[in-house]
């Protein structure tokens, strides 16, 4: 996936009347969003306070209401969200929102590459997808990206880099012809100290974000990369099919967000109806629940790392809140924005911070993380204690 993932639902957003949570780092490190649209019946109101002078100091909210009464324009609201101080709100073009919706289908075009920003404004390669155009050219974790198509991407905006990376000229999107398959990009990158080119073809790629495996006997292990749609559905899927009943071990490590109605979605499926989540949009107050009936007696081992962070800190933070599972691993990322998309008459969508979400107890995530019921160092102690853990569990029941 080359860079981050806007994940919100396909269809077209209505100004002022769709609500998101975006639990992602967008523009500072490049890693996936989570998001979910509010039911057209419970609209979020237009807001009607009057607005402020575009200055520096122009808040969140007051640049959402400026968008939704028609006041400013799509370049206008660009240099607004640049102006605003949120790190965590985003601007995206129209193209650049089509291309980060067709994720939500596990499919798009571009290089296999994920990236994010340094606190020094260089472009780090994050991952590299299996079998995609830039494993096979050499590229590597840790690679820094210099160039692409000998113009400089560092102090750029990830957004521009992912836009680049995918064929789409950021200074001229409308323009620009979808991306394509088979299209050649070339890229500048050091590794170490040392400076190369490497120049290779775009593909249409898939991605595959949840594998299913049996560590041990009687264990299922669910590792879930992102939560793209129809995630849900393989997860319940996996614990309809095989031997689990010494338990399902839950991988959350380097899971970057994605669809909040995937994750919660997930949760129903450990557990019996109840509180996920809540969260506010300037100050109101609402709440996410699971559905039906979960398997609530199966062992459940959750992993966790500092990759971890958005929806997937949602989910653990509910799952080790109504004492559902153990969690394993460091303290997450912690990210829990709940962000307003507005979208402007050339269909470009600006993202903007209203608000924070919380866990079943009341737990704060945004700036925290969630902190794992036992606390392990590297990827395979975290599997050795996960191992520990249902032998324990086991010997209880």
């Amino acid at each position: 996936m080359s860079g981050p993932t806007m994940f919100v639902r396909p269809q077209r957003i209505r100004r002022g009347a769709t609500l998101t949570l975006v639990f992602g780092a967008v523009l500072a490190t490049g890693a996936a969003t989570g998001a979910f649209s509010q039911p057209e019946a419970n609209p979020i109101p237009r807001h009607t306070a009057p607005v402020r002078a575009a200055t520096a100091q122009l808040g969140t909210t007051d640049i959402a209401r400026a968008i939704d009464d028609g006041k400013v324009g799509p370049r206008a609201a660009a240099e607004l969200v640049s102006r605003s101080g949120d790190r965590w709100s985003s601007f995206y073009t129209a193209q650049e929102y089509e291309g980060f919706q067709q994720e939500l289908d596990g499919r798009y075009v571009g290089v296999g590459l994920w990236v994010r920003r340094d606190t020094d404004g260089r472009i780090a390669v994050s991952r590299v997808q299996s079998a995609s155009p830039a494993e096979r050219a050499g590229l590597r974790v840790g690679d820094w990206l210099r160039t692409i198509d000998g113009r400089g991407v560092t102090g750029g905006a990830v957004t521009d880099v992912v836009a680049r990376l995918r064929g789409v000229d950021p200074a001229d999107p409308d323009d620009a012809p979808a991306p394509r398959p088979g299209s050649e990009v070339r890229l500048g990158l050091d590794r170490d100290g040392d400076d190369w080119t490497v120049t290779v073809r775009r593909a249409e790629l898939t991605t595959e974000p949840v594998t299913v495996t049996q560590p041990w006997a009687g264990v299922t292990e669910i590792g879930i990369d992102s939560f793209v749609h129809g995630v849900a559905d393989q997860v319940r899927a996996a614990l309809a099919h095989g031997d689990h009943h010494q338990g399902v071990l839950l991988d959350l490590r380097g899971n970057s967000g994605g669809l909040v109605t995937e994750a919660v979605d997930v949760a129903s499926a450990f557990l019996d109806g109840g509180l996920v989540a809540t969260y506010d949009v300037h100050g109101e107050q609402h709440s996410l629940y699971a559905s039906g009936s979960g398997d609530t007696t199966t062992p459940l081992v959750v992993l966790v790392d500092g990759g971890t962070m958005s929806a997937a800190e949602l989910l653990t933070g509910a799952l080790q809140d109504r004492g559902r599972a153990v969690v394993v691993g460091c303290r997450t990322f912690g990210k829990g924005s709940v962000q307003m998309p507005s979208t402007l008459p050339d269909g470009s969508v600006a993202e903007l911070t209203v608000g924070r979400y919380r866990t079943p107890t009341g737990r704060a995530v945004d700036g925290q993380g969630i902190t794992p019921d036992l606390t392990v160092r590297g990827r395979q102690s975290a599997q050795t204690e996960a191992r520990t853990v249902f032998s324990g569990l086991g010997a209880r029941s």
